[in-house]
């Protein structure tokens, strides 16, 4: 028989349990009131009320309307995140600042957190922001014409951000991963008209850390218009041992892959670009931008183009070219060790570096179903069907197709599919 004691204990043991495991679903519509008990029924007014009181486990389930943003502080765990998402169905639109920082939605130091579902639009520096904090997804979401920035994360490891639309940021970039954030994953996002760069990883060693953005992975993006005001498709600087593939690239006012050092705590290098489909505006620089010795890059299957009369695929400054491999793209012939003070034809730089005996010069025309209507899938006779490397990073493509189709694999963001055409965007797959 249990003593009074050992009862009591038993019965404070199962309490904690019990209040350790619970999870609250809370919900916030524009006809509640934060006297409310959070409920579907009667539910809480603000999203800040909401933030002020959630705990680990719980979920915020947001209405339709407009709404004020909010700051978060409060951290999820590993078996228990926190979840702030619209309510199914719906679509809640932030409209005014936080009341803490000059953005939408704040995540200062909450850790595991999912954010979900929103439409941010005209803040003041970013629609969402994610900083010092480990382990948070910002998924669904569409952000335009904020101050700053779409998406700005910093200090952020193992974060993941997909399937959101970043378009139209007035000053800077439509999602900006920065500072010593390892292991992001920045995944199926359509970024697009932002004045900078449209996916900018920046590891910013003036800010503390390392200052270096470690295997990260950049794929299946669809990146266009961006840089009217400079910043490339997809730009890291201090990025290393990161893959990027499966990205379509175009119309892109800059360049459309760079690897560089500024701010970065060391240079881009042990990077692979594979798979990427890259075409560069009449009024853009190169397809790929490899400067300040980032080294140790592994380039395949690639398409590569620039639509101006001058500038071209690929420009690699000396202190990069070590390590570099390349092979199996298809390419303009225009390649630059210089920044275009001269023009290597593909064979000259062949002969110059050794790399892409197996590429060759094609045109969007030969490549694509039609590329003038920016339909990038590769046409039944494109050269760039069954002619790529089988790579064991790339399983897939842009849209989810398996590779290979055919009896090789096909080099750009898009297999061909033989048996009725590939969907066009990865909308039609889910």
């Amino acid at each position: 028989m249990l003593s009074v004691v050992s009862r009591l204990g038993a019965v404070f043991l199962f309490a904690l349990t019990a209040s350790a495991t619970h999870a609250a679903t809370y919900y916030v519509a524009t006809n509640g009131s934060d006297g409310n008990p959070g409920t579907l029924s009667r539910p809480w007014k603000t999203i800040q009320h909401a933030a002020d009181r959630v705990a680990a486990g719980d979920t915020i389930s947001v209405r339709a309307g407009n709404y004020a943003g909010a700051n978060f502080e409060t951290s999820g765990t590993a078996s228990r995140p926190i979840t702030l998402q619209a309510y199914a169905g719906e679509t809640p639109v932030i409209n005014a600042d936080n009341r803490t920082t000059p953005d939408g939605i704040n995540l200062e130091g909450a850790s595991y957190m999912t954010v979900k579902g929103f439409t941010i639009n005209g803040r003041t520096r970013a629609g969402i922001r994610a900083v010092t904090c480990n382990h948070v997804t910002i998924r669904d979401n569409r952000t335009d014409q904020n101050g700053s920035w779409g998406i700005f994360t910093g200090f952020c490891d193992d974060l993941l951000i997909d399937h959101n639309v970043a378009s139209h940021s007035v000053r800077q970039h439509g999602i900006y991963v920065s500072n010593s954030g390892d292991r992001p994953v920045i995944r199926r996002n359509t970024v697009w008209g932002n004045s900078g760069a449209g996916i900018h990883m920046n590891g910013d060693v003036t800010q503390g850390g390392d200052g270096i953005i470690s295997n990260a992975l950049v794929e299946d993006n669809i990146i266009y218009s961006n840089g009217a005001t400079g910043g490339s498709g997809i730009n890291c600087d201090g990025v290393q041992n990161s893959i990027i593939r499966n990205n379509l690239l175009y119309d892109n006012h800059a360049s459309g892959i760079s690897l560089f050092q500024d701010d970065g705590g060391g240079p881009s290098s042990g990077n692979k670009i594979l798979n990427n489909t890259v075409i560069v505006a009449s009024n853009g620089r190169w397809a790929l931008n490899f400067q300040n010795a980032a080294r140790n890059t592994t380039l395949a299957n690639n398409i590569l183009y620039n639509l101006g009369s001058y500038r071209g695929v690929v420009d690699v400054s000396p202190d990069s070219l070590p390590g570099l491999a390349s092979d199996y793209n298809a390419v303009m012939n225009r390649f630059t060790t210089d920044d275009g003070d001269s023009i290597l034809t593909l064979a000259q730089w062949r002969a110059r570096t050794g790399l892409d005996a197996h590429s060759f010069v094609a045109t969007p025309a030969q490549l694509f179903v039609d590329a003038t209507h920016n339909d990038y899938r590769l046409s039944p006779t494109s050269p760039a069907v069954d002619h790529g490397a089988s790579l064991a990073d790339v399983t897939d493509d842009l849209v989810g197709t398996l590779r290979p189709q055919g009896a090789y694999y096909d080099i750009g963001a898009y297999e061909y599919v033989r048996n009725g055409a590939a969907p066009q965007s990865f909308d039609e797959v889910q």
